[in-house]
């Protein structure tokens, strides 16, 4: 791993694009600076690198600034299960808080950098500042609340609902941060897809032929295109939430790799 100190402007909290996902509205100026004080390093990870290890002791949460990472559970038979999928603006190791150690290996997927949260400074900057504190509160509970979800969705729906709601679920995190909801290219494999989905690689597979057959999505290697919205949306068994959105063609999107 690659440490980097986050001495220049524009690697600073108050200036950050991902801001947004990370800060609560509302810090004063004096805060703002606090927080940037706090965030001293970011790490650059190679795809394939271990950003921590199931086990490691709890030091820091991250926040990833560009790239994707996965997060994954070895099993006792050797199998290693994919728990999760993380974006800019997304914060790992969450997981460490209870225990005091990390329960899960996180590993890059491409070329990625996080921001490094040292979790004791953390919890005295947020003692200061009680609204920082509710903010760590709203990310704990979000993520929470998509565990929860995907529980759901292993218990309840089918292959071919699971990869749907899947791919709209990568659809609405890229929208939320400003880049096109219906085309990007996948940076997980289909093995990872089907270990986080409780799918065989076959049937992944093969969903996504039937998808593309069926004029749902147009897909060449690892880049995906949404074609029908609306029938992924009812192929998930959830209302589409851009059915009565109004988009301006004024506003400039951005394209992303996942």
């Amino acid at each position: 791993m690659n440490y980097k100190p986050t001495d220049t402007p524009s690697s600073k909290c108050s200036v950050c694009v991902l801001g947004q996902f990370c800060l609560p509205v509302g810090l004063s100026s004096s805060d703002v600076s606090k927080v940037d004080a706090l965030i001293k390093e970011r790490v650059h990870l190679q795809k394939g690198e271990s950003l921590y290890r199931h086990g490691d002791p709890l030091s820091s949460v991250y926040s990833v600034r560009f790239g994707t990472l996965k997060t994954e559970y070895c099993l006792q038979d050797g199998r290693q299960q994919v728990i999760g999928f993380h974006l800019p603006g997304e914060i790992l190791g969450l997981d460490g808080i209870g225990e005091g150690h990390y329960q899960s290996d996180a590993i890059a997927l491409e070329e990625s950098e996080v921001c490094i949260i040292r979790y004791d400074a953390f919890e005295d900057l947020a003692r200061q500042i009680p609204v920082l504190q509710n903010q760590f509160h709203k990310i704990m509970s979000r993520e929470l609340t998509q565990d929860q979800r995907h529980l759901l969705s292993l218990g309840t729906m089918r292959a071919e609902e699971r990869l749907a709601a899947f791919l709209l679920g990568l659809s609405q995190r890229l929208a939320a941060r400003g880049y096109l909801n219906n085309e990007f290219d996948l940076r997980m494999s289909r093995v990872e897809i089907g270990s986080y989905l409780g799918i065989q690689i076959e049937t992944v597979s093969r969903m996504l032929s039937r998808f593309a057959e069926s004029g749902l999505v147009q897909i060449k290697q690892r880049h995906i295109k949404l074609i029908d919205m609306d029938g992924l949306y009812e192929l998930a068994g959830t209302p589409n939430p851009d059915r009565t959105t109004c988009v301006s063609t004024d506003i400039p999107v951005k394209h992303a790799a996942i």
